[in-house]
């Protein structure tokens, strides 16, 4: 059994739905989250009105499912990260689950 944590941007919450589902997803949770980028490594004292963080509304998705459905998964996040023209990706992380009640 595998769980999976799954960010993205509010704009691409369908997208994520459908690759869970066609995935073999049986059940997950998901809910708004704020997300938090770091912004110091850029230049602020270019921009008067610039802070030194960026908040993004996002979603977190969690997912248990059999090892067997992960590779379909991956591969299918993967392949819409590739197509994306914009900055923002669909991001997951695996945990290997040793027991489950």
């Amino acid at each position: 059994m595998k769980l999976l944590l799954i960010t993205a941007i509010n704009e691409f919450e369908k997208e994520v739905k459908d690759i869970l589902i066609k995935s073999g997803a049986k059940s997950f949770t998901y809910g708004d989250v704020k997300g938090y980028k770091n912004g110091t490594e850029n230049n602020v004292a270019d921009n008067w009105f610039a802070s030194s963080y960026t908040e993004i509304d996002s979603l977190l998705f969690t997912v248990f499912l059999p090892a067997e459905n992960l590779e379909n998964i991956l591969k299918k996040i993967e392949e819409f990260n590739t197509e994306q023209e914009t900055l923002s990706k669909i991001h997951v992380a695996v945990l290997n689950l040793e027991q489950q009640f």
